[in-house]
């Protein structure tokens, strides 16, 4: 009965569930609603000037090159971090890892689909609840529709971007998508009172 019993298990071989960070979760106050976007495949790209024409082409979305900017087709939105990197975030279950492998171009691509979360801050209230905790002036005449930067809320660094007049996205390690989104929501609360 032993070797019965061990070689059933032999047979079996292990799984493992990967589950999203902060499934499900959401809060909803007056003017604002903090939740949780489902899940998407990101690159963090990083190119010289003359590899950007042969990436665009490939990823099917123009890598912008000035500061603060983004730019989207297809369900694929590319975001300027710095001068020579790019954060590409794909929701059409496309892969653009692949498509920047097709690339001969100088160029380096990480995936990082599964360290990255993102949280949508919706609602007339939204500029305030993340204002809680960015030093960033998000009125919109400084951080217009299509807006994206690197930068601080409380402790945590974030990846923002302006998706409508009252809409952001909100990037962050999923190491930190607890804080996050914890920081957000009482930033929901305090700009709803």
């Amino acid at each position: 009965m032993a070797k019965a019993a061990a070689k059933t298990a032999a047979t079996v071989s292990p799984s493992a569930e990967r589950r999203p960070a902060l499934a499900g979760r959401t809060v909803s106050a007056t003017g604002v609603k903090v939740e949780v976007l489902p899940p998407a495949e990101r690159v963090s790209l990083r190119a010289p000037e003359a590899s950007v024409a042969a990436l665009s082409k490939a990823l099917g979305v123009f890598l912008p090159k000035q500061p603060k900017t983004s730019a989207s087709k297809g369900g694929r939105t590319a975001l300027w971090l710095g001068p020579d990197e790019w954060l590409v975030i794909d929701e059409a279950g496309k892969d653009p890892l692949a498509d920047c492998a097709k690339v001969s171009a100088l160029h380096s691509s990480v995936g990082i689909s599964h360290r990255n979360i993102a949280i949508a801050v919706t609602g007339p209230a939204a500029e305030a609840a993340i204002n809680s905790g960015c030093p960033q002036d998000l009125s919109l005449e400084a951080f217009p529709v299509g807006a994206a930067s690197r930068t601080i809320l409380g402790k945590a660094e974030i990846v923002l971007l302006r998706t409508a007049d009252e809409a952001f996205r909100v990037e962050c390690w999923r190491s930190f998508s607890d804080y996050v989104f914890t920081f957000l929501s009482e930033g929901a609360r305090d700009a709803a009172g």
